[in-house]
């Protein structure tokens, strides 16, 4: 009976299946995660428009070159008034003539040249692409911190259930047995119809929680599947257990800490970056513009249309030098400066209170850890004090001492204990990871 229950168990865990099931320890579980994860994809995107960005702005001072081809057909064309003594001297003064000037077809053609000589703006932009890719870096790095611990902690959830099954199983294990001798003993006389009763209720709760736990073993295997990005229908094992997790490491507060181990701290500090060379920018705006330009075309004109491309096209061509000096925009750039140098002050206000915030958190992690190991050696204490009393009550009631209530009491005893033994593990385990967070420690690449 108990490995037919322990049998289903597993196959109801790994899927009707546990032969094709693929294994993972943790570190293969967040590797997997990070190089599948739908969040970690998108930010590895917003790296790679990053780079089309530095290389959009490197083109701006690339030389711009545009062709243009044009043909006009003057439908109503426009008429100039000119003195009427030009042509006919005895005009009367004051008489106009309108007279059309051009013909009724042209064309055009021409091919331009434009190359940026000198823009502070531009060479300031080069500076803060570079920047702003660091920065999308950054966050593509906090990406996978946050999948890591979202995948640990479903990680070390379902190693926990695992534990509680076991002595789930072991508990259910100890009451059949104890149930089939006093239905022995009932038979005989010995052991009264009420003590059996009292042990099948008992029985029969523990494998209904048997059943409710298998079902959030499920769920919580679907939670990390989820959590790694793989498909649900996917069947998986873990290949780590609760005795390879180190829980002993808690922080040497007196130790300095280096703030750039948070990633947090590391974007703050490229934000500043970026700041600085905003406030840069819109003061390099002062500086004088050089544009050369140069420019070849041809035209043409007919009154017929097929004339167009009968006739001689005549050829032009310019070269041009222009400085772009800005002399006054109505104070437009300072008020532009003071806005970018206030939030450069914003920026570097908050690398005092984003310390402080970590300071706390490394605090309240490194406590809440300290608290959950203790509360875990009193609960194991406890659990092996239950196991204890069990045992004696159970050897007792055998030997015709004791009675099933006192068995039935101590097996309710046992229970709590794993409850509350199982609750501080899965406390520990996650201060554990609150604390590596807050360390910054949680994920390397």
């Amino acid at each position: 009976m108990i490995r037919l229950r322990k049998l289903s168990t597993l196959l109801l865990l790994m899927g009707s299946t546990s032969l094709w099931a693929q294994q993972f320890s943790l570190k293969e579980a967040v590797d997997y995660a990070v190089s599948h994860h739908t969040q970690i994809k998108n930010a590895q995107i917003d790296v790679l428009n990053a780079d089309a960005k530095i290389n959009e702005i490197k083109a701006i001072g690339l030389p711009q070159v545009n062709g243009n081809f044009s043909l006009t057909n003057n439908v109503l064309m426009q008429r100039m008034f000119i003195p009427a003594k030009i042509f006919n001297p005895s005009a009367a003064d004051g008489e106009l003539i309108a007279a059309k000037f051009g013909v009724e077809n042209s064309g055009f053609s021409s091919v331009g040249l434009n190359q940026l000589i000198f823009d502070g703006s531009y060479l300031l932009g080069l500076k803060a692409s570079a920047v702003y890719k660091e920065l999308s870096q950054k966050s593509l790095t906090q990406s996978k911190q946050q999948v890591a611990e979202n995948v640990t902690k479903a990680y070390y959830g379902i190693l926990v259930n695992d534990k509680r099954m076991g002595l789930l199983d072991a508990n259910i294990s100890r009451l059949d047995s104890m149930l089939k001798d006093t239905r022995a003993l009932n038979k005989a006389g010995f052991a009264e119809k009420i003590d059996v009763q009292r042990l099948e209720v008992q029985s029969n709760n523990l494998k209904t929680e048997h059943e409710n736990l298998l079902r959030l073993q499920e769920l919580g295997y679907s939670l990390l599947k989820f959590q790694m990005s793989l498909p649900l229908e996917e069947k998986i094992s873990l290949k780590d257990n609760l005795e390879s997790v180190n829980l002993q490491i808690l922080s040497n507060d007196s130790a300095p800490f280096d703030y750039a181990n948070r990633i947090e701290y590391s974007m703050l500090k490229t934000q500043e970056n970026l700041a600085e060379l905003d406030v840069k920018n819109i003061k390099a705006g002062y500086l004088p513009r050089v544009v050369f330009s140069g420019n070849y075309g041809m035209n043409t004109g007919a009154n017929a249309f097929g004339d167009l491309f009968r006739k001689q096209w005549f050829d032009n061509a310019a070269l041009s030098l222009a400085i772009q000096i800005p002399i006054f925009d109505g104070f437009s750039k300072k008020y532009k400066s003071i806005q970018s140098e206030n939030n450069l002050r914003k920026v570097r206000q908050s690398f005092d209170l984003l310390k402080s915030s970590i300071d706390l958190q490394r605090n309240q992690s490194s406590i809440s850890l300290k608290n959950a190991l203790e509360s875990l050696r009193e609960q194991k204490s406890n659990l092996e004090l239950a196991d204890e009393i069990s045992r004696v009550s159970r050897v007792k009631y055998k030997q015709g001492v004791g009675s099933s209530l006192e068995v039935l009491n101590a097996e309710a005893s046992i229970k709590e204990s794993q409850v509350n033994y199982f609750t501080a593990l899965y406390n520990a385990l996650i201060a554990k990871v609150e604390l590596e967070k807050a360390n910054g420690t949680l994920y390397n690449e």
